[in-house]
């Protein structure tokens, strides 16, 4: 178990560095400019060079923080995310723990973010973090109903909340192709749950400096960005178990395929952030409560009666 903990923290560690880099470069292109290009290959080892920076970075504690809470927010976004990678099936036989719970506790865990978002704005005794971290809860709390209930869709249609079971119902059809509408709701929730442009109003740089993160320096903001890159990893990963066949593929090794479809969904993400502009809060809360729940409830309604039809 200590070796796959080691070889989670090296993989969470090496991935968000290539997704930072990644982020970078693909920003660049569509602004047609070329992005990072002199450390490395075109660049390729700039974000190791900036990670050795933020590690040498001092560590600054303001006087009025609330610090027993202010030092443990980074640590209580950090940990969850290493957990949520032992239920994560790369391919049949590359999975650490293959739960009969395996959705849930990605969910379970992955909403301690919220928490730990909480914990930042509101022990740094800064009105910008506040803000930030008010704003979070009640988009999270919007997002995540119908995240869930387009997750439930599926899991109705399989029967299991084991994230190899749903891998093996799509041996004929992806479930893409059955439940496009939850699809495109999965994808939008999750671009919103991991505070992604155009719905990053928690950390909107124009009105809240950093949002829920601006007292942090250091490794303690570098913890805030790593966590935000690994659960946009692992929201994708979720969307390709239950929407793109897992790691279904031809020719390739499983592993490979199912690499090739997160990354794909994690450009699409990316690619959001440099093609719309960012809404106001009061468009983001009423896009959630107002559309998105009513259509999951639906497509949730619809599958039930086509199962039992069916």
């Amino acid at each position: 178990m200590i070796v796959a903990l080691i070889g989670v923290i090296a993989l969470v560690s090496v991935n968000a560095l290539f997704l930072i880099w990644m982020e970078r470069k693909v920003a660049a292109h569509i602004q047609l400019r070329p992005g990072p290009m002199e450390v490395g290959f075109h660049g390729a080892l700039q974000t190791v060079a900036d990670a050795i920076k933020l590690i040498g970075k001092e560590l600054i504690t303001p006087e009025e923080v609330d610090r027993p809470i202010y030092l443990l927010a980074p640590i209580v976004i950090f940990l969850p995310v290493l957990v949520l990678f032992l239920v994560i099936p790369f391919a049949p036989n590359l999975i650490i723990r293959d739960l009969n719970v395996g959705i849930l506790l990605i969910f379970a865990f992955s909403s301690l973010t919220v928490l730990s978002i909480l914990m930042a704005g509101w022990s740094s005794n800064n009105k910008y973090s506040v803000f930030g971290a008010i704003r979070s809860i009640a988009q999270n709390i919007a997002y995540e109903i119908p995240l869930l209930i387009t997750a439930m869709s599926i899991i109705l249609m399989v029967g299991s909340f084991k994230l190899s079971a749903i891998v093996a119902a799509q041996d004929k059809v992806w479930f893409v192709v059955i439940q496009p509408l939850a699809f495109l709701l999965y994808i939008i929730c999750a671009t919103a749950e991991t505070n992604r442009a155009p719905f990053d109003i928690p950390e909107a740089e124009s009105e809240l400096v950093a949002g829920f993160h601006t007292e942090y320096s250091g490794m303690r903001f570098g913890l805030f960005f790593l966590a935000e890159y690994t659960n946009m990893f692992v929201v994708s990963a979720v969307a390709t178990v239950l929407f793109l066949g897992g790691w279904r593929g031809w020719i390739l090794p499983p592993v490979v395929w199912f690499l090739i479809k997160v990354y794909a969904i994690i450009f699409l993400i990316m690619w959001f952030r440099w093609t719309f502009p960012r809404l106001r809060f009061d468009q983001l809360i009423s896009f959630a409560w107002k559309v998105l729940i009513p259509l999951a409830f639906v497509n949730l309604l619809v599958t039930a009666l086509a199962i039992k039809l069916f």
